[in-house]
């Protein structure tokens, strides 16, 4: 007989399990569009359900509707040792952004059948509502709740741009369970990830530990001119409210770069008023996303945005309004989880780098609760949010050994 050691997961399932959830919501480039909460999400939800329950796992919703599929442990009245990501996509999203966190997951509990592997520990998988924040913002909005990071009257209140609410969506997908959203008691969490960057391929390391994620600010902005003739009038005095958002955006870029290696800075959306072939702008609404790995940094990046915007408006002639929708602060990752990672790391022979990561997961909201520490593997030239996304079933498959001896060590497992 082998030891704990020995187990591995089904690559091969985890993959086949990947392409068949990646069938819902297709899109022509080979990409996913399941934003949170639509018919589509829904789908992804009750395929995971069955196949949750097929493995023998019982599951439970809260008023977030985030699902927790359970297996059970030799003491069932210990806090579980949790898994997972988000299923909902970006709406040109890739086949590997939080899903395969949830699928790695339940490859992690279909290894444990297979091997008849008891643990002390009940071990769950959970998918977080409205990750990605593309439907309904701010991102992370439900792991947030569970964290106590949100309200959950802000979160349910939240509506998309077609003016319908996450609570409604919610409910009139029949995903609004009934237990209070962070009362549901874990003893630790893990979540593993495609990187999203390129560092690992670049090293050409199959797993990154990492060790914590960067702090984030979120803005709003409305830059106010006048609407006004593009031929009748002349370039002198006009108040050209895209001209100086131009300048803003490009300010944003320049900021980043003075905190390089690690600040980035991006403007991801942009609305044009009125939008018209022959009318000098006098509107525009964007966004722009601040983030370094150090909370003073970042603070400092966006007192340098407002300055610079004070500054164009006086040049321009335009108003220019900030506001900051979302504070998220930087997070260490628990030295124990991570300890269980590395000792995971020795016995499958993977070489390994620590990491920050750039980008949200729900496992940073979750860090402020419960012990937690995420696993990144690489994705090709570090594309995501992109329907080319694209990760070698070699390397989900170690990523996905890295989640069950992680779980394995927390959850004091045992041969029967």
């Amino acid at each position: 007989m082998g030891t704990l050691d020995d187990i591995r997961v089904d690559g091969d399932r985890l993959w086949q399990s990947l392409m068949e959830m990646a069938q819902i919501g297709a899109l022509p480039g080979g990409g996913c569009c399941r934003l949170a909460l639509t018919d589509e999400d829904k789908a992804g939800r009750d395929l995971f359900v069955r196949w949750c329950r097929e493995a023998g796992c019982h599951i439970t919703m809260d008023n977030m509707g985030n699902i927790f599929a359970r297996r059970p442990g030799r003491d069932d009245g210990r806090p579980p040792v949790a898994m997972g990501s988000h299923l909902d996509t970006q709406p040109h999203g890739g086949k590997f952004d939080g899903v395969y966190g949830v699928l790695a997951g339940l490859e992690v509990v279909r290894a444990l059948n297979d091997h008849g592997v008891s643990t002390g520990a009940p071990i769950e998988i959970v998918v977080w509502t409205n990750e990605e924040g593309a439907r309904f913002a701010p991102a992370m909005i439900s792991s947030g709740v569970f964290a106590g990071q949100f309200d959950l009257d802000f979160a349910l209140s939240r509506v998309d741009e077609t003016g319908k609410s996450l609570g409604d969506e919610l409910s009139r997908i029949g995903y609004a369970g009934e237990e209070d959203c962070g009362a549901h008691d874990l003893a630790a969490f893990l979540e593993v990830h495609i990187e999203q960057g390129p560092i690992l391929e670049r090293d050409q390391l199959p797993i990154g530990i990492v060790t914590g994620g960067q702090g984030q600010r979120w803005y709003d902005v409305t830059v106010a001119g006048q609407d006004a003739h593009s031929g009748s009038t002349p370039m002198a005095g006009r108040r050209d409210a895209l001209a100086a958002t131009a300048a803003l955006v490009l300010a944003v870029e320049e900021i980043a770069l003075q905190e390089t290696p690690h600040g980035v800075g991006t403007v991801g959306a942009l609305t044009v008023r009125p939008n018209s072939r022959n009318t000098i702008p006098g509107g525009v609404d964007f966004t722009v996303d601040l983030r370094h790995p150090d909370d003073e940094t970042v603070t400092r990046m966006g007192q340098a945005l407002r300055a610079r915007a004070a500054q164009l408006a006086a040049d321009r002639g335009v108003d220019v309004r900030i506001d900051e929708i979302w504070m998220n602060p930087s997070v260490k990752f628990d030295a124990r989880c991570e300890q269980a990672l590395r000792r995971a790391a020795r016995v499958l022979g993977y070489p390994h780098r620590d990491m920050i990561s750039g980008a949200g997961h729900d496992a940073c909201m979750l860090a402020r609760k419960v012990p937690t520490a995420m696993i990144f593997v690489p994705c090709k030239g570090g594309i995501s949010h992109n329907e080319a996304e694209s990760a070698e079933p070699e390397d989900l498959a170690a990523g996905c050994n890295m989640l069950l001896h992680g779980v394995l060590a927390l959850a004091a497992a045992g041969l029967p």
